[in-house]
């Protein structure tokens, strides 16, 4: 857990004026943490892409309001939250890798390594009984196999697939668009208690946000970007579950809709998906499909040892194989390896996740990873 200085310059870093989260990524980046950053000579931040002297030179005015971040961090204490910025290695990795991630995230709950095999399970509030019982086979068959269901706490498709993989049991993990002391809706109470029991709420809403429409989009970000794919039940034309969808598939992940009667409203956004090129679900097999490739080691793989009793290395599958050549104990930023080796970001984020495991590479800060001889 980050100490309160910390976390306050986390919340200071964030309230810098013009400072959105791909800008905010690049100055983490550059200068490794946001103490470091705040504590830099604001000419040093012209030097960052994107910043430019105008922003730069706006820096020797800023003064972050003690007051308020107090408050906050006051807040998260007396209500047992956490709060983890982008170099804490409990960070997600797949949401680290988009363009814009959140700086920090609010967190009941706890973040594990193997939350890196998640695949959301979005629809519609109002879906029907077929949405709800094919949402449940699918969400419980993936946490039986090992994946944790993302979604945001929704009534309807998004509940359902919670409620699903908590009965298996299996891990889930939600994404609020409001603040994480907030229940939204309100019947899903005990399900958001159940939640962070077996996996993780999360927020990078500020304590006491309300659940206000403009903040769901950036919240389905989130929801796409902590996910390999994300897989769309039931939705009607414009619907936010779209929005996740093309979301995810800028993000390089994959997309996924369930078929459903002809005719329905809640059909037509998941047909128009299947048009434009998303899998056809219609069963959990056709998922596994695509993402098992790119994160499963062969089935009889077991730790060997050799004559003197020593642990041999993993089996490595091809890509991780390649991965694994390619990095040294120079540290590599993670876009170095997806742009050099020609990998799907997705798929780049698995196989160093899959390394990682294995205790083949170690991340450092700041999306940098060395390999472990």
């Amino acid at each position: 857990m980050l100490n309160r200085d910390e976390r306050y310059a986390w919340l200071a870093l964030k309230a810098v004026p013009g400072l959105g989260g791909v800008l905010c990524k690049r100055v983490i980046e550059r200068f490794g943490s946001p103490m470091a950053a705040l504590r830099a000579d604001p000419s040093k931040w012209a030097t960052v892409e994107g910043i430019g002297f105008k922003l730069a030179d706006s820096l020797r005015s800023y003064r972050p309001d003690d007051t308020a971040i107090a408050r906050e961090l006051d807040h998260v204490d007396e209500l047992e939250y956490d709060l983890i910025g982008l170099t804490d290695p409990r960070y997600p990795i797949l949401l680290r890798m988009i363009p814009d991630p959140p700086p920090y995230l609010y967190l009941q709950g706890d973040l594990r390594p193997e939350d890196g095999r998640a695949v959301a399970i979005v629809g519609a509030r109002r879906a029907s009984g077929y949405g709800r019982a094919v949402t449940e086979q699918l969400s419980r068959e993936l946490a039986v196999r090992g994946f944790t269901i993302v979604s945001g706490m929704a009534r309807g498709i998004d509940g359902w697939a919670h409620q699903a993989a908590i009965e298996v049991p299996g891990r889930t993990i939600a994404v609020l668009g409001c603040g994480l002391d907030i229940v939204y809706p309100r019947e899903h109470d005990e399900l958001r208690e159940a939640i962070s029991r077996h996996g993780a709420v999360l927020s990078d809403y500020p304590l006491g946000s309300p659940p206000d429409p403009v903040n769901f989009p950036k919240r389905n970000r989130v929801i796409s970007g902590l996910s390999l794919g994300v897989v769309v039940v039931e939705a009607a034309e414009n619907s936010g579950s779209l929005i996740t969808a093309r979301l995810a598939l800028e993000q390089g992940r994959e997309v996924f809709a369930v078929p459903g009667p002809i005719g329905t409203k809640t059909s037509r956004g998941t047909h128009a998906l299947i048009k434009e090129g998303a899998k056809l679900v219609e069963g959990v097999e056709d998922i596994l499909d695509e993402l098992l490739p790119q994160l499963e080691a062969p089935a009889d793989e077991t730790p060997a040892r050799d004559q003197a009793g020593k642990l041999r290395r993993p089996v490595l599958l091809p890509d991780e194989q390649a991965v694994y050549e390619y990095l040294s104990a120079e540290p590599r930023h993670i876009d170095e390896l997806t742009t050099s080796l020609r990998l799907p970001p997705a798929k780049t984020a698995g196989v160093l996740l899959q390394l990682e495991l294995k205790g083949a590479v170690r991340q450092l800060a700041g999306n940098l990873f060395i390999r472990i001889e």
